[in-house]
């Protein structure tokens, strides 16, 4: 397996912040990247060496990107399969493969796909039509959440559920799309593990992040968590078999509830850099970012070593006005991702702070 020599070129489907942020992950490594989006004037275009403005249904386009390209990945999971398949079908490698994608784009499957991998989840039950109601209720049990199958993040697409008299209203509220009823975990934190997997075979998990979430939407990530070693062993072990079954290149970010005994769900996975990594910037010897441009081109994994404790801090709609202040702070270290438009629950940028690890 040949490593790609600097001066190749990486093409990222999608054009947000985890495509800007990766485009500045691979200029040091001498890498160019060019963006596939369907925006003009995308964050991450305007870090990149280059980009092609087309719709993701413009299969064409997308061919003729991919062979400009020496290996093609994505930064968000919902770049539609058919995209991703025609990156393949026009030679160039994709790194995560499409099934990644396949997969993280259909809760059910995801679910599916994660019990079979040795991993366990919530109860659930796929709801595709009223019919499916009565058996739902009775596999799944109440409290429990209604989310659509596709489509929908940060609280979106889905509905709290009391009892199996609320199910119609909340079918209702949401479409009355394909959906998945899930049971609520009494959990007692939501961890993530951020790891990665090289074209050979090696994976390299980052120290667990523990995450606090505001309306649904990231808040705080604090990395590495406190945590007993079990907990950290089964969480990389999770996240290993996942990768390994996908036979995935590159990192990836597994949601997982930690119950009352030290137990893992898994919530679900990301098959891209992972909002609760943003940490490893400036809290660890190789960031997400790095590490992920590291695999795909075919190099040797970087060490995922923390620097520190760290804490990131999304800032998420208008707490981004206050990187004046954020300027002013000694150790904040601050990532504004060049959104124009500021709204109520939109992600424009983060910050990290990083002190000395306990001894």
């Amino acid at each position: 397996m040949t490593a790609l020599p600097p001066g190749s070129t990486i093409g990222i489907l999608g054009g947000g912040q985890l495509g800007r942020m990766l485009a500045m992950a691979a200029a040091p490594l001498g890498f160019d990247v060019k963006i596939f989006v369907p925006q003009d004037n995308s964050p991450a275009e305007r870090t990149a060496a280059g980009a092609t403005v087309a719709g993701y249904d413009d299969l064409d386009a997308v061919e003729a990107f991919a062979r400009g390209c020496d290996v093609v990945t994505y930064e968000f999971e919902n770049v539609p399969a058919d995209t991703a398949r025609a990156v393949e079908r026009a030679g160039v490698p994709l790194r995560p493969g499409a099934q990644a994608l396949e997969v993280a784009q259909d809760r059910l499957k995801e679910k599916t796909f994660v019990n079979e991998s040795g991993a366990a989840t919530v109860a659930f039950a796929a709801v595709s039509s009223p019919d499916d109601f009565a058996g739902a209720a009775d596999s799944v049990g109440f409290p429990a959440i209604l989310k659509t199958r596709h489509g929908g993040y940060d609280g979106k697409g889905q509905a709290k559920v009391g009892s199996a008299a609320e199910l119609e209203s909340a079918f209702d509220s949401l479409g009355r799309r394909p959906c998945i009823l899930e049971a609520m975990c009494g959990f007692v934190r939501e961890v993530s593990v951020i790891a990665a997997r090289s074209l050979d075979g090696d994976f390299v998990p980052y120290p667990l992040a523990e995450n606090e979430h505001r309306d649904g939407i990231l808040w705080r990530s604090t990395s590495p968590a406190e945590a007993k070693p079990a907990v950290n062993d089964e969480a990389n072990r999770i996240a290993r078999a996942i990768l390994e079954a996908l036979d995935y290149v590159g990192v990836i970010g597994v949601e997982l509830f930690e119950c009352e005994d030290g137990a893992l769900l898994v919530n679900e996975f990301a098959p891209r850099v992972h909002n609760s990594g943003h940490w490893s910037i400036e809290g660890s010897q190789t960031s997400q970012f790095e590490q992920h441009i590291r695999a795909v081109a075919g190099w040797p994994l970087g060490d995922p070593a923390p620097l520190g404790r760290a804490q990131m801090v999304n800032l998420i709609g208008e707490d981004a006005e206050t990187w004046p202040d954020l300027a002013r702070e000694s150790g904040a270290h601050i990532h504004l991702y060049g959104k124009n438009d500021i709204r109520p629950g939109r992600k424009m940028g983060h910050v990290t702070r990083v002190s000395p690890l306990k001894s």
